[in-house]
């Protein structure tokens, strides 16, 4: 790799011949294969968009010209042109670069939330900017893929753009026909069309200009349109054509995603390093499977996502039952309720930090009509390397205000199946269960029920009330052992249903010295939150503890650090229970006996 390490910023790129910079792409494949097979990531994004970025960085100066990527996971290569190459050593580790732009990291970083669609809004604003300034010394590009041009808010952006034909903005389109999986609707109809060299086509009519389609793997050619377009002076769209995974056979063959995100793998054979155990998606997926063999009303929809989502076991089984509409959150929010109007049962499958987008939806058209739609949220919690935009941590704070809405975190695996069976079954109104991505784990089976609560553990005194959400039932037994071997009364539950809140579970903090509570979501009207609220309410004076993300964006790292760094570990957890019980006087609390608790039975219903 010579050239790769003469190369500690763009200026660098526009020293080298028009051979050197194609030698140079083959050496930046090389790096990105043996770097992201070692830490895992967006390897066929960045693939796909080698000379594309090269490119870029001849013709624009940046930071002077502002690059804005679109979603952002193909920004590697940029990130490896600006002097960021040794960081890849720590890939999306803490301590390593980001897996998206990140402005910590570098000048050339401007956007860095990895939410899809949004860049021409940002490229509109920048370029509007200038105009009011009176500056005309840069240059503002946006790039972004055919898949992220399915999102309604690109289009938004493209109609007030060309509303400005005196501004200058290079939109660069990169297309290649997919987004995670392959790009659908008329929009990928349109593209085919232009490809195929058929026009006029809607940019043009929308009154952009239109340079294209260009070969995104010929770097000269794409230099000479993004110069064209500099030139013409006003909005225009540069079409370039690219192969996603291009370079790499395991990417290249790869009829799923093009190894859109990879795990940790062997870069000779494709596979990964270690093999992954059953995950809550996973068991989500089979089980909604079971669930429309039985019920023909059952239909899935997917927002771009349907293998990262759990739906391609129910679309391998039903494929007419899996409905993609792309990088349309909102779309497929309100498309569900009327499908839930028609009479049939949608399961909204999206990830819980996607779902901040479609909230007008949910909270409008599904909740305020009462329609029986069922959300599916996975990634809930902190997901950890993706970083601070895709953490799932606002899920249970921004949700909980939807009036009607049921929502479920099950703990593991069988009280997701469990829970989903119960969700679809409710034509009440909305439903919605959060989970994590990752391992469902072992069962953690509940010894005894109280009134719609799962208790998980209960010994000695009544001192302490643990009350944990989701997957932290984990973390919340293992502080339940720790505080009981001090000599400290314990009462584990996991409410199942999280909201509404159960009332039962004022009568059990009543009972007990403290109440905490766990969650992986954000303190901030949370869970736990909601819970302090209910107490209030029944006039419960016992003193409650809330152990959550703190309200911060959250830098990216394994899900164990992140969880670490907002004390969401045992052992801080249990030297706070101990340090508050030892300021507490110590009051004796009524026995259980009375509180109704029973054994959970094999079979029960509960």
């Amino acid at each position: 790799m010579a050239l790769l390490k003469t190369v500690r910023d763009p200026a660098r790129l526009r020293e080298l011949t028009a051979g050197e910079l194609r030698d140079l792409a083959g050496e930046i494949r090389a790096f990105l294969i043996e770097r992201v097979s070692a830490s895992g990531g967006h390897l066929g994004p960045n693939l796909g968009v080698v000379e594309l970025t090269i490119a870029l960085h001849t013709v624009f100066d940046s930071p002077r010209d502002r690059l804005l990527w679109d979603t952002g996971h193909q920004s590697y290569v940029h990130k490896i042109l600006t002097g960021r190459q040794a960081g890849f050593e720590r890939l999306r580790k803490a301590g390593g670069v980001s897996g998206y732009p990140s402005r910590e990291e570098s000048e050339h970083d401007l956007v860095e939330n990895s939410h899809a669609s949004t860049a021409l809004s940002y490229a509109d604003g920048l370029a509007r900017a200038d105009a009011h300034l009176g500056r005309h010394d840069r240059a503002t590009v946006a790039v972004i893929g055919d898949g992220a041009l399915t999102g309604g808010m690109a289009w938004e952006a493209l109609n007030n753009i060309a509303g400005g034909p005196e501004r200058p903005l290079v939109i660069v389109l990169n297309d290649n026909q997919r987004s995670y999986a392959p790009t659908v609707g008329g929009l990928a109809e349109h593209l085919a069309d232009l490809r195929a060299g058929h026009g006029p086509g809607v940019f043009e009519q929308l009154g952009l200009g239109y340079l294209g389609p260009v070969d995104g793997h010929d770097i000269p050619a794409v230099q000479d349109a993004l110069r064209h377009a500099v030139a013409l002076g006003g909005p225009v769209v540069v079409h370039v054509t690219t192969a996603k995974g291009r370079g790499y056979r395991h990417t290249e063959n790869n009829d799923l995603d093009l190894g859109h995100a990879v795990r940790p793998m062997d870069p000779h054979t494709g596979q990964p390093l270690k093999a992954s155990p059953p995950s809550f998606t996973s068991v989500f997926g089979e089980k909604l499977v079971e669930l429309a063999e039985r019920r023909d009303d059952l239909v899935a929809i997917t927002a771009a996502m349907t293998e990262p989502t759990g739906l391609l076991p129910l679309q391998r089984r039903f494929p007419h039952r899996v409905i993609d509409v792309g990088i349309a959150e909102q779309h497929a929010v309100t498309m569900a309720a009327g499908l839930a109007m028609g009479g049939v049962h949608p399961v909204v499958a999206i990830y819980s930090t996607f779902v901040n987008r479609a909230l007008d939806q949910l909270l409008m058209d599904v909740a305020l009509h009462r329609h029986p739609v069922t959300f599916v949220l996975d990634r809930s919690g902190v997901t950890g390397d993706d970083g601070p935009s895709h953490n799932g941590m606002w899920d249970l704070s921004v949700l909980q205000i939807v009036p009607g809405l049921r929502i479920a975190a099950p703990r593991d695996g069988t009280r997701l199946a469990e829970l989903l069976t119960e969700a679809v079954a409710w034509d009440e109104g909305p439903t919605l269960l959060r989970f994590p991505k990752g391992p469902a784990g072992e069962d953690l089976p509940a010894v005894a029920s109280f009134n719609g609560l799962d208790v998980l553990r209960r010994s000695g005194s009544l001192d302490v009330l643990i009350i944990s959400v989701g997957a932290l039932a984990g973390l919340a037994l293992t502080v339940a052992d720790s505080v009981r071997a001090r000599g400290i009364g314990v009462t584990v539950v996991d409410p199942r249903w999280v909201t509404p809140v159960n009332p039962a579970l004022a009568d059990l903090a009543r009972r007990h010295r403290l109440a905490v509570t766990v969650e992986d979501n954000s303190r901030a009207g949370g869970v736990g939150s909601a819970i302090a609220q209910t107490l209030r309410d029944a006039d419960v004076r016992t003193p409650l503890r809330e152990f959550g993300i703190p309200r911060r964006f959250l830098s990216h790292g394994s899900r164990a650090e992140v969880l670490a760094a907002c004390g969401l570990t045992a052992q801080h957890v249990t030297r706070s229970v101990v340090e508050l019980l030892a300021g507490l006087d110590a009051v004796p609390a009524a026995g259980l006996d009375s509180s109704g608790v029973r054994p959970v039975h094999s079979g029960e219903e509960r």
